[in-house]
């Protein structure tokens, strides 16, 4: 299997913040974007693995400010790190007040995914090349996180 550049990997969707996507305060609901983080991180991991794909956890997202009604909500969706079976995608969320331009980072997740193969069995994963200067960091961050992953699921067993 063949390593590939991040870039191959690089998504990027943006969305009209619509009254069916908000709660009585005109914030958008929470399970929306995380709904959108999931299915902008699935196509990012798909496209690096070329297999189907299935979400295998998000770690921790913190909403930092709120996203109106009327805004316009883009997901920036990367492949930063592989193990010999996962894959860890990261998802910028960022609000965009479409008068003014006025952009507020408001979520980073991370979340980790398996491919599966014709019989739906987890197969290899194509490594990822980080080659940039800002790659290298997010492949090194990503291992450390992964490191932190397994921790944790050691002391849950």
């Amino acid at each position: 299997m063949k390593a590939k550049a991040p870039k191959v990997s690089k998504v990027e969707n943006t969305y009209l913040v619509l009254p069916e996507h908000t709660n009585a305060m005109g914030n958008i609901f929470g399970g929306r974007v995380m709904a959108w983080i999931d299915m902008i991180g699935s196509i990012s991991a798909f496209r690096h693995c070329r297999a189907q794909v299935v979400t295998a956890g998000m770690d921790q997202l913190d909403f930092l400010y709120p996203v109106y009604l009327g805004e316009l909500l883009s997901l920036k969706a990367i492949v930063n790190f592989t193990s010999q079976r996962s894959v860890e995608v990261g998802v910028k969320v960022i609000a965009e007040n479409p008068i003014t331009g006025e952009e507020r980072h408001t979520a980073t997740a991370y979340l980790t995914f398996v491919s599966l193969d014709e019989q739906g069995q987890v197969q290899d994963v194509p490594q990822v090349l980080p080659k940039s200067a800002d790659e290298k960091r997010r492949f090194s961050e990503g291992k450390k996180r992964r490191a932190q992953r397994l921790k944790n699921k050691k002391s849950k067993d």
